[in-house]
This record gives structure tokens, sequence and C-alpha cells, in this order.
């Protein structure tokens, strides 16, 4: 196919999200009606990567969440951030990024166990994560009474992050000491 380079180039530029290499194979696939070799897609993600690591170009392309994204390299971070002020505006409540934070780290997690931890209720908080696509409904907890929903974070938590997976995060000892106890302890009395 002539120009492969650049439409797999394109539908990485054009989706706000990391694009897989499968959903690169079967945009590609449809477009020739013919299945594309997998390793030559791997060589043209890496030809692109390439492409873009001279400082003559203010982005890059990162694999994310199990994709590719171009991100803006770090010495443009601060005249983006500006552009993006707007942005301010759509922050998370801090209840909200209690919540999430004990998803991430500890989903998948029911509503209950997240209030056990922050010690309040977390329906707005859920709710609005949910609506946000921050989290997502994992399943049920089918032994318990109720059987309550189990919550976890999504790709595209991961993506807002810039992470692969919850154990890229930064350790919770390192970040705060003392809210690694207390979650811990939280913990153990969910459970007794």
């Amino acid at each position: 196919m002539e120009n492969l380079h650049q439409h797999i180039e394109s539908l990485i530029f054009s989706s706000e999200t990391a694009v897989s290499r499968e959903d690169i194979s079967v945009c590609i696939n449809k477009l020739t009606g013919e299945v594309m070799d997998e390793q030559i897609i791997d060589r043209i993600l890496g030809d692109i990567a390439e492409k873009y690591k001279p400082d003559f170009f203010s982005f890059e392309l990162r694999v994310i969440g199990g994709g590719y994204q171009f991100f803006t390299k770090s010495d443009y971070h601060k005249t983006v951030s500006i552009l993006i002020g707007q942005k301010e505006k759509k922050k998370l409540s801090t209840a909200a990024l209690e919540t999430l934070a004990i998803i991430a780290y500890r989903g998948p997690v029911t509503k209950v166990e997240c209030e056990q931890i922050r010690g309040v209720n977390c329906d707005y908080s859920v709710q609005k994560l949910l609506e946000k696509e921050l989290i997502e409904i994992a399943g049920r907890v089918e032994t318990s009474p109720g059987k309550p929903v189990l919550y976890k974070v999504t790709p595209l938590f991961l993506d807002y992050f810039g992470i692969n997976s919850t154990t890229e995060l930064p350790k919770l000892k390192d970040v705060m000491p003392d809210e690694e106890n207390a979650i811990g302890n939280n913990s153990e009395q969910a459970t007794t």
C-alpha cells in the first residue's frame, strides 16, 4: 500500500486516545481489503517514533495504555498548558480525586469499601467519575449480600496519567507514608 506510514500516522494523530496496534491493523485491513502483517505495522510504528525523536519536532510518539499516541515533548508543556487553561474549570473535586485514588490503588473495589476508607458517602464522586469515564464497572461481588458493584479505572484514566497500568502509579509510601497505613488499617477493619 502506498503511503502506509502516513495512513498509520494519521490514525494516531486523529485519535483523542491511544490507538492500539489491533485498531491500526483493522483500519488498514478495511482500507486495503488485505490482512496486514503485524511485523510491518510494528516496523512502521518504530519508524514513526524515530521520525519524531529529533529536537526539531515539539511532539513524540509514545506507547501509553497499550496503544500509541502523540504527546508534546516536556520542553513545550508550559506553552500547551496555557492554551488548555480552560480545562481547569473541569477539575475534579477533592472528594472525587480521593475516590479515584482509592479505586486506582485498590481496584477493583466497591463503593462501600471506598466509603469505609474515606469515611463519607461516595455516591456523587463515583457518579462523576463514571460520567468522566475515568472509572468503569468491573463486575459484581457475587459472594456478598446484594452483590455490590466493583469499580476499576479505565483506559482513559491510564491515558490521562500517561501510564500503561496502575502498577506504574507511585507507591503510596513514597507519596504519603501515613496514608498507606491509614488505608491499610481501614481495609483491615473492613474485612474484620
